[in-house]
């Protein structure tokens, strides 16, 4: 390890870092622009200079190698010369906008002018103008605040893997450009966040508020399985934006546009009283007494088997648990967290879970993605492995519908004929696997919701264990086998056992009961992905936060509290337990899910044995221990396939289920700023391969 003198005190060093990492080691700090942690060196904003022993001139600290007896200096008087002299001439072009920015109270430029820049500028000429560049409608330009860091190409073309931003011309005349078209990532947003000055802000919370007026609340998202960690910043009683917060293991500091962006949909269409359908058909407000009234008239004398509950996507695991235990205080074992019907869960946990962890993709050598579309059911899930891949070349091979991933893949097949071959030895990426120390399965979702789901996940099974991605052949610590998960609340629900108790229907069976009149009484616990006219003429409760199918078909409806508005428990797609915390409250009479059960069971003589949060945790660990570990991964023994499992696959192709990734619950159907993605982004590419919109 290299020995170098900052600033007077000597310091050892890991070999391999800059000289600008080194320095931030001894507690010296260093500006920047251009310099990004996760983005490869470009040193072209020179803030970073600091003086090295018998070197003519100031050095860029962050383009430079540390070395062995290197002796820094950071606060010198020439190195203070040097930061004022690169600080006047960024400001030079720079506009005297600060007050009308977005950027302002949280804008790099402006707290390194005050800490390195002069109070005056020599500069008399006109300072230049760039036009407005066009990138889509969440990000708004204002091009001549632009310093071309080149942050946002570098982060376009290495995170992302969308090549659609530039630098244009040389010199005075530089400029980033797009061309005049929109930027197609998921990712997008994240521009806005590594821009170090104005010149890409958010256009949906362009002049909403300041920094200092906000409320900021670290949570975590629930719009897909990756449980991304975010801080929402509210003001009075509304959600003002979703920023992304830092944790290396699961989302490192990025999040996807849908988790930013769709938060305008939390004030829309909401659910904010008690609604009862009347003899007439319509829906009309009503009490909590009177729905209470409704529900438990209905429930007296009811067989407790002609009753069943579905929990939706976007579901907590306290409400999941008061429902169950709700549930089974009624006597009915028909429940299902499953709304997409997958034929996962009541065995292993290493069955249903992402084995591999979110950051162990970064030690895979090889990588089968089986019908999934990573880079849309679970964007940071893409990003990893999109980073695996310029790291190693990581050969990465897909059996399924063809999808356009941010990384070279191959093309196996469609369906369960090449898993099948796969299974058999058969095959090129066969040969890949075998070699491999540490492969990897990602199985999608939507693969396993199938009416052979259980057979295809027993397949992907068998292959784990031939290829040694898990069991007896895998290296010590490493299981491979991972199913990748779409929903939220999937994984808290597996964990609980929201399933089918003996004798029980699960969500298929439920809905054909229903439609034949066997099940009388549904209880929707926010499920609207279902196709809700299978429902017949069952009674249908639908508890949750917004006007979406599931309160559409209701004949009472009970204002829930969206992710945003209660303290609420989560298990991500790798089995990690992660806390919600409450930013705002509920709007109007909505309450908290748990609370609603609670009282309920009160009305109908079947009291849940808890009255506050702390009790029903308490409850949530002694059903399932693993509630306990918060912001854990508990390692999940491995279980293989049964003898002849995997015999009774279909040869259908494998699809996939997400067509519109701006649009896949309640929330961000009531958004309009993903309203706006769909319209930019999904509708020309239907119209473009002819598929309905």
């Amino acid at each position: 390890m290299p020995k170098l003198t900052i600033n007077g005190r000597e310091i050892e060093v890991p070999g391999g870092i800059t000289v600008l990492q080194a320095c931030e080691l001894a507690g010296a700090e260093i500006p920047r622009f251009c310099y990004h942690e996760r983005l490869s060196v470009a040193g072209n904003c020179r803030m970073c200079l600091v003086e090295m022993e018998r070197a003519p001139k100031p050095i860029a600290s962050c383009a430079m190698p540390v070395a062995d007896g290197m002796v820094i200096s950071t606060d010198s008087e020439k190195v203070r010369k040097a930061r004022n002299g690169v600080m006047e001439f960024l400001l030079i072009n720079h506009p005297l906008d600060c007050p009308i920015c977005d950027q302002g109270g949280e804008c790099d430029l402006q707290d390194q002018s005050m800490a390195y820049g002069y109070d005056h500028s020599r500069y008399q000429e006109n300072k230049r103008a760039v036009k407005e560049k066009y990138m889509g409608p969440l990000i708004k330009t204002i091009m001549t605040r632009c310093i071309q860091c080149t942050r946002c190409v570098r982060f376009a073309t290495e995170i992302a893997g969308v090549e659609e931003l530039g630098l244009l011309n040389r010199g005075e005349h530089a400029e980033i450009t797009t061309l005049e078209k929109a930027i197609d990532s998921e990712l997008s947003g994240n521009l806005v966040d590594i821009c170090p000055v104005g010149a890409l802000t958010s256009a949906p919370y362009a002049f909403a508020a300041r920094p200092w007026e906000l409320r900021k609340t670290p949570s975590v998202d629930v719009l897909d399985a990756v449980g991304s960690n975010i801080r929402v910043d509210a003001r009075g009683r509304q959600v003002m934006r979703v920023l992304p917060r830092l944790h290396e293991d699961v989302n490192e500091e990025w999040i996807n546009d849908k988790t930013r962006h769709a938060c305008d949909g939390l004030a829309r269409q909401r659910l904010d009283k008690p609604y009862l359908r009347g003899a007439d058909g319509k829906l009309r407000p009503a009490s909590w007494e009177e729905a209470f009234e409704a529900i438990a008239a209905k429930l007296e004398g009811l067989d407790p088997t002609r009753s069943a509950a579905i929990a939706g996507d976007l579901c907590d695991a306290e409400s999941m648990l008061a429902l169950k235990d709700f549930m089974g205080g009624l006597g009915s074992p028909n429940l299902d967290c499953r709304q997409d019907g997958a034929k996962v869960g009541g065995g292993p946990r290493s069955g249903y879970l992402f084995n591999t962890t979110i950051a162990g993709i970064e030690q895979a050598d090889a990588v089968l993605i089986v019908g999934s579309d990573p880079r849309h059911e679970a964007a940071l899930v893409n990003a990893r492995l999109r980073k695996r891949f310029l790291a190693t070349g990581l050969p990465v091979g897909v059996i399924g519908a063809p999808v356009e991933l941010t990384f070279e893949t191959r093309h196996l097949g469609s369906g369960p004929e090449t898993l099948k071959e796969l299974a058999a030895g058969k095959g090129a990426f066969a040969e890949i696997l075998e070699k491999a120390e540490r492969p990897m399965l990602i199985l999608g979702s939507g693969a396993v919701a199938r009416a052979d789901g259980a057979a295809v996940h027993a397949l992907c099974l068998a292959i784990a264990e031939r290829y040694g991605l898990a069991g007896d052949k895998a290296p010590e610590g490493w299981n491979g086998f991972n199913l990748l998960q779409r929903a939220a609340s999937r994984v808290g629900g597996l964990e609980l056992g929201f399933l089918p108790g003996e004798g029980g229907l699960d969500t298929e069976a439920i809905l054909e009961a229903a439609s034949q009149g066997a099940i009388e009484f549904v209880w929707l616990l926010g499920a609207d992905e279902l196709d809700m006219a299978r429902l017949g003429s069952a009674f249908v409760v639908y508890q949750g936060h917004h006007g979406d199918a599931g309160a559409h078909r209701a004949d009472v409806i009970l204002p829930g509290a969206a992710y945003t508005e209660k303290n609420a428990t989560y298990v991500n797609t790798e089995g990690r337990v992660q806390l919600g915390r409450l930013a705002v409250f509920p709007p109007g009479e909505a309450r908290e899910d748990w609370t609603i059960l609670r009282a309920l069971s009160e009305r109908v003589g079947q009291r849940l044995p808890y009255d506050n949060l702390g009790e029903l945790r308490r409850r949530l660990i002694e059903t399932a221990p693993v509630f306990a570990a918060l912001d854990r991964v508990e390692p999940a023994p491995w279980q293989g396939p049964a003898a002849g499992a995997g015999d009774a696959v279909s040869d259908a192709p494998f699809g996939l289920p997400v067509e519109n990734f701006y649009m896949t619950d309640p929330i961000s159907r009531a958004s309009s700023t993903m309203a706006k993605c769909t319209e930019a982004f999904v509708l020309p590419k239907r119209a473009a391969t002819g598929t309905d919109g």
